[in-house]
Order: C-alpha cells, then structure tokens, then sequence
C-alpha cells in the first residue's frame, strides 16, 4: 500500500505553533514518499469543540501550504462505526460494563498510580461482576465500557524512540473504551478511524508515545493491522511545559491575521524540525530537504525573544 499519513487536530481552540509542526512534519513525510495526506477532525468532546475553531484551522493550514487529499473524517459524524466496533469487541468477550467513578477508582486501596491520561490504574472491581449484578447496578447507573487489557509486555518499534515496550495490564489496567455517556473513547475511535482511511504512517508527539500500546491491543484483538508509529518530542514553552492553545505570539491564525510572511512561519518550523536554520524557507523547498531521519529527537524550547525575531515581530 502507498504512503498514507494523517493529521487528526481538535478544534478546541486556536492552533498554536506546536500543533503546525506536528501538521507540517506529518505533511512533508507524506508528500517527501510521494504518497497522501488526510485530515480528521477529532470533536468527540463536543463541549470543548467549536465551529469557530474549526474555521481558523482550515484557514491556518491552507495558508501553511499543507493540503489534503479526501474529504475530511469528522469524528462526531461516526458514532455507528465506533457502535460496530464496540459490538464487535462485546461478541469477541474483550469488554465489559464498568460502574466505577473516578473517585471511586482513586480510593481503591489496590489502585497505585498509572498513567496520567487515564488516572490511577484501574482494579478491576468490575471485572467479574455477575449478569446479576450488573442488571441491579444499571437501573442507577449508566456504565461504561472497559477493554481486557492483555497480560504482559506490549512491544513495538517507533520510528522516532526506536523499541518501545509497556505492560499496559499493570501500568494502566482495563481502560475505557466507551464513556458512561455513550461516546466512543480515544483510544478506540483512534483505532477504528486510523483502520478506516487505511493509514500506514501515524505522526504525532510524544505525549501519545504511552497510548500506543492500548491501541494496538485493541487494533489486535479487531483483527486490523496497525501502522507505523512515529512519536516526535514536543515544543515545550519556556517554562518547561508543552505548549497550550492559546491567543497571542504562538497562535497561527495571530500570525496570520497580523501578516507575517508565511515563509518566516515556515523557517521557524523549520529550525524546530532540523530542516533548516530559521531563515525564511518555502514550503517546496521543505519537501526537497525532509528525510525520516532528520525527525527531532529531543524537545524544542520555544523562546519567546527567539520566536519574535525570527517572525520579525517587534517586542
């Protein structure tokens, strides 16, 4: 199968330019293979996701120079496919309903902590809960849905971390797969969607480098084959965090709405990509430099005197 990489934003807010190198760098490894390059819209969490927000990413994309090949998937529009998917892993035995609060969870005496995405890891309480049981739990409660996490190490091979290996059993335990409100989780719309539009090639930052293994123990236990995984360090802010949407200087529609040359925008991207040294570059040009190993390896700090000088912005 050719090359076929994503971009998968929420428009939750504003891009920042730590969203546009992740976009520019997923881009140009899929056009450097000559292959495409696809969008989806991840708005699963419908409070958070608005229109406005949609609008300016498209807006900031298009004027990155970073096209897409199919119409867009929208995430929201796909609650049937995630349903299957969900029936699918019930008829297979690999979830079950959970009546557990997050508070509930975070006082269980067996429950160390886990991954920060997920909070603490998951007891089981629910586990092995009787039909009986669980019919008495859900007159007062809506459940959610936990996958079976798989016992032992789960291993792969990134293209930015090399061999990476969890045991999502003991870090994580049995994780979400569909919210008590009936919305599909991440991990598994990911999963369903990243299948769908036949992907070869996921690039995206490193904060999903310990999702990977939830997801490709789900993408096993549906039978799908998953892709190649490329986890990129993230643009942390000056103060050591990574960077939140926000408004003003890292903003891309900012940029955009006060003029600023595309190209300088490009450059800086650039430098933060190992693609070039902060001069103005062209989007073409950045397709003739891009080599898989060229991807960063470490985190880029954003300073703030650094970015406004290489934008040509006055203090």
């Amino acid at each position: 199968m050719s090359f076929r990489g994503r971009f998968a934003p929420s428009p939750t807010g504003r891009i920042h330019l730590g969203n546009a190198r992740s976009a520019l760098l997923g881009w140009l490894q899929a056009r450097a293979a000559g292959g495409q390059f696809l969008m989806r819209i991840e708005d699963l969490d419908r409070a958070r996701c608005k229109p406005q927000f949609l609008d300016d990413l498209y807006q900031d994309l298009e004027w990155l120079g970073l096209d897409w090949d199919e119409t867009p998937l929208v995430q929201s529009q796909r609650n049937d496919v995630y349903r299957e998917a969900l029936e699918e892993l019930e008829r297979l035995g690999r979830v079950y309903p959970c009546f557990c609060t997050r508070a509930e969870i975070a006082r269980a005496a067996s429950a160390p902590h886990g991954l920060s995405d997920e909070g603490p890891r998951y007891p089981g309480t629910c586990a092995a809960l009787s039909p009986e049981a669980v019919a008495e739990r859900a007159r007062t409660r809506v459940p959610a849905l936990r996958f079976q996490a798989a016992p032992g190490e789960w291993c792969f091979e990134d293209g930015v971390h090399g061999r990476t290996c969890q045991d999502v059993a003991t870090l994580v335990g049995d994780f979400v797969v569909r919210r008590n409100d009936g919305v599909a989780s991440y991990q598994l719309a990911v999963v369903v969607d990243d299948a769908a539009s036949h992907i070869t090639d996921v690039l995206r930052g490193d904060d999903l480098l310990t999702s990977t293994p939830r997801q490709l123990q789900i993408y096993g236990a549906l039978g799908l084959t998953p892709p190649r995984f490329w986890h990129v360090p993230l643009v942390l802010g000056e103060d050591g965090k990574r960077l939140a949407k926000r408004e003003g200087a890292f903003a891309v529609a900012e940029l955009r709405e006060r003029g600023i040359a595309v190209e300088r925008v490009l450059g800086l991207l650039a430098a933060w990509s190992g693609l070039g040294d902060g001069t103005p570059v062209t989007i073409q040009e950045l397709v003739r430099r891009f080599r898989p190993e060229l991807l960063p390896r470490a985190p880029v700090v954003a300073r703030e005197a650094l970015l406004k000088e290489a934008l040509g912005l006055e203090g």
